[in-house]
Parts: C-alpha cells; structure tokens; sequence
C-alpha cells in the first residue's frame, strides 16, 4: 500500500449533513445546513458553525414548520429525524447542544427503530465537495469484534 499526504485537513468520513432550525427574532421559523458536527457526550452534539450563518426562510425552500414539545425551535415536516436540542454554550463558533428529545417518523422505522435504508441520510465530503448517500451495513457493532479476542 503507497499512502499520500494531504497535510492538516478537515476531512473525516462520514460528516452528517445538519438542518440546523430555529425562530428568527420576530418567531418565524427558518434554517441552515451545517455539515461540522458530531456528537461529543451520551447526550451532546457539538457543531462547528464558522463564522458563516446562512439561515433561509423555510418558506423558501419549501419545508413547513411544526412547533416542538420539547424545545424551542421548530421541527421541520419533510425531514422525518430530529434531534430536538437545548443550547448549551456557544463559543469560539462551536455550538453545543443538550440533546433532549429525538424523534422520528414512523415511515422511517423497523421494529421500532430508526431504520437507516429507510432514513437516507447524506453526508458531505469535504474534499470533492459533495453530498453522498449513506451505503450498505457492513458489520455488527459491539458483536464482530469479539470474534478478534
């Protein structure tokens, strides 16, 4: 095997693709697309957000808005998983969030779980600059590894 240096770089697969939503300061729902996050504790993400805050007014994408339960924001109707989040702190561009809720569509599950096939999520590939489906199960968390001991 030859490998090639890239140097310091950004890249680490897969990077989730997040719809970020909130209310604006006169309540309107809207939202951003932010591909840095990851979740750093049992029940926190953390989401690098730059200092480029892009939000879209949600009518204009053509998503609709239902008021959360468990949080302040707004859940969007055509994206059947949320994670419904509290902020925690934000500093230096780094957003993070409590996650107090996640919910799911019932078309997206599978004996009652989230049903990855069935979700699609994407991820986005910071070298070519891409969004990329989710592939194929390639393995048995916590189980094959086993077989190594």
């Amino acid at each position: 095997m030859s490998r090639v240096n890239f140097g310091a770089k950004p890249v680490m697969y897969p990077m989730p693709v997040l719809i970020i939503a909130t209310y604006d300061e006169n309540g309107v729902p809207d939202a951003m697309n932010a591909a840095w996050g990851i979740i750093t504790d049992m029940n926190e993400i953390s989401i690098s957000m730059s200092e480029h805050k892009t939000t879209e007014n949600l009518a204009k994408s053509g998503f609709h808005a239902a008021k959360s339960d468990f949080v302040n924001a707004p859940l969007i109707d055509e994206l059947p998983m949320a994670l419904e989040c509290k902020v925690k702190s934000f500093e230096d561009g780094i957003l993070v969030g409590d996650i107090v809720n996640v919910n799911a569509d019932e078309s997206i599950l599978t004996d009652g779980k989230i049903d990855p096939k069935k979700l699609k999520p994407i991820s986005y590939d910071p070298v070519n600059n891409t969004y990329l489906a989710m592939g194929d199960k390639v393995g048995n968390a916590f189980k094959d590894g086993l077989k190594l001991k």
